[in-house]
């Protein structure tokens, strides 16, 4: 990808999921029709529970009913993978991209985004791992980056959740991506620490346009 454009969106404040469900929808139609440049929404979330296309619901361990109670929403969307949860303290990131001949495929793309998202980590000195049957960021034995993408008509979307702060706690609901044999953690986890979560998303964007190759980022930051 050369002489290309890159227009981030970046919510300041958690949102409401579907509302951001919405937004890629929107901006899908239009990267289709070509009507705008690649994106990319940042965003956290209030606490929700999401669903791929072949999840097994019998990784959720509490019923809608009790989950409605504690204020965590559910959602079944387009995406692969199988149940994740996004709170608070989690960046999350959606890529509205056009693959074009320089991203040859789903594959290619998904090892593209977790090498940005590596690039990121490995600023705080951790080391990570992927794995062509676990498709994620990993350290140790511990997802750190869930991805789950969706296409249409060569245009991407949903994305990544990145545990930079996030209340581990809530995967105690579910079977993250049905692994049980795989465990969650974060960059605080594992740093005995807070991270500013706006310190992250300037070295994601950064280390996302070196991986995809943009010669120029447009950030509209959204209080």
């Amino acid at each position: 990808m050369s002489n290309s454009i890159l227009n981030v969106i970046n919510f300041k404040s958690p949102q409401d999921y579907k509302k951001i469900w919405l937004l890629q929808k929107e901006l899908v139609k239009k990267r289709i029709n070509n009507e705008i440049t690649d994106h990319l929404i940042l965003v956290e979330h209030n606490h929700v529970i999401t669903t791929g296309r072949h999840a097994d619901f019998k990784n959720l361990k509490i019923d809608e009913k009790e989950l409605k109670k504690r204020g965590i929403s559910i959602y079944k969307i387009e995406r692969g993978g199988d149940i994740t949860y996004h709170g608070p303290g989690q960046l999350v990131g959606y890529p509205i991209i056009k693959i074009n001949s320089a991203i040859a495929g789903l594959r290619k793309f998904i090892h593209m985004l977790e090498k940005a998202l590596q690039k990121t980590i490995a600023f705080y000195g951790i080391d990570t791992y992927t794995s062509d049957k676990y498709v994620g960021v990993w350290h140790k034995n511990e997802k750190i980056v869930a991805i789950g993408v969706a296409f249409k008509k060569w245009v991407s979307f949903h994305g990544f959740a990145f545990n930079v702060n996030t209340d581990l706690s809530y995967f105690n609901l579910i079977i993250p991506c049905g692994l049980k044999d795989k465990g969650v953690t974060s960059l605080e986890k594992l740093l005995g620490h807070k991270v500013p979560i706006d310190e992250v998303k300037q070295r994601f964007i950064q280390s996302f346009k070196e991986v995809f190759g943009y010669e120029e980022i447009n950030v509209e930051t959204i209080e």
